[in-house]
């Protein structure tokens, strides 16, 4: 599985053919430089390092510098190694917007928007007391009771609590690729895809 790395621009819509809106997100994909090749002889594996997004190398420390240096690359902010579907590439090549093509589907990878410490109602969709009589008082949201009394005196694990919510990696598949734009490296897919606006995302496809 080959793919790229990218960076959420936002979404937008786009009318199709027969007239339906289709909501879709815009990313720049690319380019990507080739900053590594692992071989089977050498580290056990075979895989492609690919690095996104210029950045000051007065930010960058000296064992970094030097093996964006021995890439012939920029400083990069974001690398990613890819296993499969690479295996032509050299050190200093570069990726680019063009390895997909319109119609196909691509899975897309981020990093999801964190909401901080959240209660059940918005954590696990739980309904709540949703009465306000009978002597509630501030119970509208509450979780209410989380286990049974004197046996087996504990809370399961996995017990559906409150807690921080959101942050986590998230992985959407089957994203249809509705436009490729190669002057301006974008790529626009349909649906939404995890993450807010300008985080780094990364985009497969099946080889």
């Amino acid at each position: 599985m080959s793919g790229i790395i990218g960076k959420k621009i936002g979404m937008t819509s786009l009318f199709d053919e027969q007239g339906k809106n289709i909501p879709c997100t815009v990313i720049e994909a690319g380019p990507c430089s080739v900053l590594q090749v692992r071989t089977k002889e050498k580290d056990g594996y075979f895989a492609v390092q690919l690095g996104f997004d210029d950045r000051s190398e007065k930010n960058v420390g000296k064992a970094m510098l030097g093996h964006f240096k021995k890439a012939g690359s920029t400083p990069k902010r974001k690398m990613v190694e890819f296993y499969h579907g690479f295996e032509n590439l050299k050190l200093g090549d570069s990726v680019k917007v063009n390895l997909f093509s319109e119609g196909e589907y691509v899975d897309v990878t981020g990093v999801s928007k964190g909401k901080g410490f959240q209660g059940v109602v918005k954590r696990h969709g739980f309904g709540g007391v949703m009465q306000a009589t009978h002597g509630q008082h501030n119970r509208l949201r509450a979780p209410g009771s989380i286990g049974a009394g004197s046996d087996p005196s504990r809370v399961f694990k996995g017990m559906r609590m409150a807690g921080r919510m959101g942050g986590n990696q998230v992985t959407v598949q089957n994203l249809e690729v509705i436009k490729v734009d190669e002057e301006k490296n974008l790529l626009v897919v349909k649906g939404a895809v995890p993450g807010p606006k300008n985080s780094y995302i990364i985009i497969r496809r099946w080889n």
